[in-house]
């Protein structure tokens, strides 16, 4: 069963904020065995929206809608969609007596504005949105199902988690959709697929491959959708073991996780601590490892010896190396490396140190050159990378193989970061 999304709001198509709500909504649905087949933006606008519905109408059996529900006038979803399906707004008792209550334990009184909450199609059944003042319109016409959603990300998840989800699965039968995700570390994605080219054209007419490639790792994705789960998951499996003999140890994961829980998890087990020292990347390596819950049972902390004073005064780096090589080099990011490992009692350390950009490149030191170290205080390995002139993209590729060399060099030395 086919599913379309549609968002709604200005704020998104002149990039104020970034839609996340279609992509969390595709993952949840895809795990319910419901295809997305488009997601489309548009504007607070009638046409606009009358347009995408009667598309995505022929596309799909279901269209959800998110935004332009709330009580102001510039959200008018609602009264597109009565227009569509020639419905009436009506007062609804029971929507209204919800929004008292909401308002109420939040301390607030109800106005006019809120109150027009409560009007709602009369050809729709209203699905109660006990965390926010807008209910959720679902129009079932023809055999086919259009709902209009909150677009405020929490209100839209618990509707879709606890009513919109589990009612679709009632109204519609769904496949099994399954996907295997494998994270793949040393190979260019070129590279790659010439690689597992005989194995990729081997495989199943019902397997999808797809190629996800991110700063030093391509995910390879697998898809199928069918009837029988059983057989679709041994296949699948089948297929994996088959890439696992030919790419061996450059496999760092058969799962979609991120970096830094894969580092965290050996952590854990291994029973070891990390802390890091961070210039360029300005405590960005930090953010990403913390983003994990229970990241305090491994991780420090970090200094971010932004300044070479901090570097000298904190870290214990020599004023002498700094004035003779400069901050963005193999010997002071060494130093950043042991100085932090012993000022923090951490096992594992990675320190950062380079030109982020846009300015403060030399000929000897473009914009994008960086140092990483990893290793420990007894123990530290160096490496010199280039990478681009866009500065928030040189933090991102600087995290990313920062934690690489972390999983290559001193966590998991058994998965290296060039091919066999």
């Amino acid at each position: 069963m086919q599913v379309e999304i549609i968002t709604i709001g200005d704020e998104i198509l002149i990039g104020q904020i970034v839609d996340t709500n279609s992509p969390w909504m595709a993952a949840e649905l895809n795990k319910a065995g419901f295809e997305v087949v488009q997601i489309t933006s548009v504007h607070d606008d009638a046409k606009q929206i009358t347009e995408a519905l009667e598309l995505a109408l022929e596309r799909a059996e279901v269209v959800l809608f998110t935004g332009g529900i709330g009580p102001t006038k510039d959200d008018i979803t609602k009264q597109t969609l009565c227009r569509y399906f020639g419905a009436e707004l009506v007062f609804d008792a029971r929507v209204y007596a919800d929004i008292e209550l909401l308002l109420k334990n939040r301390m607030r009184a109800i106005n006019e504005l809120t109150k027009s909450q409560a009007m709602v199609p009369d050809k729709a059944v209203i699905i109660p949105n006990p965390v926010g003042t807008a209910p959720i319109t679902w129009f079932d016409n023809g055999g086919k199902v259009v709902v209009s959603m909150p677009g405020v990300p929490y209100e839209m998840k618990r509707a879709m988690k606890y009513e919109i989800i589990p009612r679709l699965q009632q109204r519609f039968q769904s496949q099994s959709i399954i996907h295997k995700t494998l994270l793949v570390a040393g190979y260019p994605e070129s590279a790659l697929a010439l690689k597992i080219a005989d194995w990729e054209n081997a495989l199943p007419e019902e397997i999808h491959l797809a190629y996800l490639p991110h700063f030093n790792i391509v995910k390879l994705r697998l898809s199928a959708a069918q009837d029988d789960y059983v057989s679709t998951k041994n296949e699948i499996d089948r297929q994996v073991a088959l890439l696992e003999s030919i790419l061996g140890d450059a496999i760092i994961a058969t799962e979609d996780i991120s970096l830094e829980e894969l580092v965290g998890r050996y952590l854990l087990v291994t029973g070891k601590t990390l802390a890091t020292a961070e210039s360029c990347t300005g405590g960005h390596i930090a953010h990403r490892i913390t983003t994990i819950a229970g990241s305090s049972a491994y991780f420090k902390g970090s200094v971010v010896a932004y300044n070479n004073e901090v570097k000298s005064s904190i870290l214990g780096v020599d004023e002498d190396i700094l004035n003779q090589y400069g901050a963005v080099s193999e010997e002071v990011v060494k130093q950043m490396a042991i100085g932090v490992a012993g000022k923090l009692s951490a096992d594992f350390v990675i320190a950062t140190s380079g030109i982020a950009g846009p300015d403060g490149g030399t000929n000897e030191k473009p914009v994008g050159t960086v140092w990483i170290a990893v290793g420990t205080k007894e123990s530290v390995v160096c490496r010199r990378f280039q990478f681009s002139l866009d500065r928030q993209l040189n933090i991102e590729r600087t995290t990313q193989t920062a934690l690489l060399m972390l999983l290559e060099s001193e966590v998991s030395n058994h998965y290296p970061l060039t091919p066999p």
